[in-house]
């Protein structure tokens, strides 16, 4: 996973589940625990996500994590280039599955192995 997708993940993440636990992001993203924690405090440290209501709290393990106003403006920018990625690689898709079909003789024919019969 690239970085500014990680970033991406996290960032809707904590959105949409402000009382998540690293654990559980690293398991939903396939990352480790540690590569989570560096993330979340390099988020912090630029001023794109705070943690909130454990001072309160007696149970000290408990966070919440929330976005700032930058962080939203973060997650926007990232979202677009996110997204501008994806259309890219969605239209060089596109284009090499219209090349394939065209080389097949303009139809996507069933694959049957060498040592069978097409059915009649």
């Amino acid at each position: 996973m690239q970085p500014d997708e990680v970033r991406h993940q996290l960032l809707r993440m904590i959105e949409q589940q402000p009382d998540i636990t690293q654990r559980e992001v690293a398991r939903e993203l396939g990352i480790s625990l540690g590569k989570v924690n560096y993330c979340l405090k390099a988020l912090m440290e630029r001023g794109h996500v705070k943690l909130g209501n454990f001072r309160r709290n007696a149970d000290k393990r408990v966070y919440r994590y929330l976005l700032t106003p930058s962080g939203i403006e973060e997650k926007a920018r990232i979202t677009m280039k996110f997204l501008q990625r994806k259309m890219s690689e969605y239209e060089r898709l596109k284009a090499e599955i219209e090349l394939l079909v065209a080389e097949v003789g303009g139809g996507v024919r069933e694959h049957v192995p060498e040592n069978q019969e097409r059915p009649k």
